[in-house]
C-alpha cells in the first residue's frame, strides 16, 4: 500500500540545523512531485518547499528561502528537507506530500520544535 514515513524530527536549538526525510512506498515515486508541508499549533497548514518529479525545479515559502532546500533521490525514493538556521516561528509538524494527476498522498508527519 502506499506509505509515505517522515523522519528526522526532534528539538533543535535556535540557529542549529536538521534534515527531514520523506520515504516513499507503493507507488511509482519518480513521476510524483513532492512538497513539504508544515502545520503550526492553531494556524492553517502552509506549504514549504516543493520539488518536481525529476528534481529539476524547486520552490520555497519566502519565509524559508535561504534557510532550507529540498532536495530528492529517485534511486532511494525519498525525499530530504535541509533546515538550517532554524528559528523558533519554524515550529511545526512537518508533512511530506505527494503529487500526481489526481493523486495525493500524504505522511502522518513529524514534529520540529525549534526551542532553547
Amino acid at each position: 500500500q502506499v506509505q509515505l514515513v517522515e523522519s528526522g524530527g526532534g528539538l533543535v536549538q535556535p540557529g542549529g540545523s536538521l534534515r527531514l526525510s520523506c520515504a516513499a512506498s507503493g507507488f511509482t515515486f519518480s513521476t510524483y512531485a513532492m512538497t513539504w508541508y508544515r502545520q503550526a499549533p492553531g494556524k492553517e497548514r502552509e506549504l514549504v518547499a516543493g520539488i518536481t518529479s525529476g528534481g529539476s525545479s524547486t520552490n520555497y515559502a519566502d519565509s524559508v528561502k535561504g534557510r532550507f532546500t529540498i532536495s530528492r533521490d529517485n534511486a532511494k525514493n525519498t525525499v530530504y528537507l535541509q533546515m538550517n538556521s532554524l528559528k523558533p516561528e519554524d515550529t511545526a509538524v512537518y508533512y511530506c506530500n505527494a503529487r500526481w494527476s489526481f493523486f495525493s498522498y500524504w505522511g502522518q508527519g513529524t514534529q520540529l520544535t525549534v526551542s532553547s
